[in-house]
């Protein structure tokens, strides 16, 4: 006999019970503050300046770079930051053109790139979990009270 179904009611319980509510915090928390800041630097709205790669991150295949950005007029800086959409050709020590369009952690390439698309697809994920948890919720609750309410008494009961 096949457990099966068993273990596909357990996974989907772990997902619904955990994985919607992590999902929704990550993506409201984390990629809504960013969303604005990512569509601003897709249009090339910002403050033009010049970032500088101070060290590299790689995991998994892709590589990031931090540093330090500021102003092309000079009259802001920022260190310790994101660089999106980063050119081909950076490495640590080099230099390349990015817009501060106010994310908290970075600063964007002009070159263009997807990382607007990809904070689009975290915000819109998180908001769809944020949605269907307590929905969730709601239609357990409503099962869970229609077998209790439906029950029946058990022998050898009085009012």
């Amino acid at each position: 006999m096949s457990d099966a179904p068993a273990k596909r009611h357990w996974r989907m319980s772990i997902f619904l019970w955990i994985g919607l509510p992590f999902l929704a915090v990550l993506g409201l928390a984390k990629a809504v503050p960013d969303l604005v800041p990512a569509w601003k630097a897709q249009s090339g709205s910002g403050i033009t300046g010049t970032f500088t790669a101070v060290r590299e991150v790689c995991s998994h295949g892709s590589c990031d770079f931090y540093g330090g950005w500021q102003a092309a007029d000079g009259t802001s800086t920022r260190t310790n930051v994101l660089l999106y959409d980063e050119p081909d050709s950076m490495a640590v020590g080099g230099t390349a053109v990015a817009l501060d369009s106010g994310a908290e952690g970075g600063v964007f390439g002009v070159g263009g790139g997807s990382s607007y698309l990809l904070v689009t697809a975290f915000a819109v994920g998180g908001a769809a979990a944020a949605i269907a948890w307590p929905v969730f919720l709601w239609r357990t609750w409503r099962s869970w009270r229609g077998r209790r309410n439906s029950s029946p008494e058990p022998a050898g009961a009085t009012a």
